[in-house]
């Protein structure tokens, strides 16, 4: 993995939760390869649940709704927005309504890997 601190607007760079890898502090460092090539990453529900239904992320399901989906809204994943200001919802609502390029786009123009919590 290369280090680098070019915030670049790259749709591949979406993980399958709405995150924004390319704006991640471990994948600009190099410390990890995004959620898409991170093979370590196999104890992510979400990850795995869009593999196996051929998803780009939960943006293109259509199995159920994101709020009914257990996968999406884990305890985990609850604690990992609450302390990273973290809205993963908002950033696959984000997606549906403005697609995966100008997601990507945005995220990169605003640096940050996830769009923030409303408090």
């Amino acid at each position: 993995m290369k280090t680098t601190s070019e915030i670049i607007a790259d749709k591949e760079l979406i993980a399958y939760c709405g995150l924004y890898c390319g704006a991640c502090r471990n994948y600009l460092k190099g410390k990890c390869p995004g959620c898409a090539g991170n093979m370590k990453a196999a104890w992510c529900t979400i990850r795995k649940c869009c593999l196996e239904n051929d998803l780009k992320s939960c943006a293109d399901c259509n199995l159920m709704s994101l709020d009914n989906c257990k996968k999406f809204n884990n305890f985990v994943g609850k604690v990992f927005g609450i302390i990273f200001n973290s809205d993963r919802a908002a950033c696959i609502a984000a997606i549906k309504g403005k697609g995966y390029d100008t997601f990507a786009a945005e995220m990169a123009h605003s640096r940050k890997p996830s769009i923030g919590r409303k408090r």
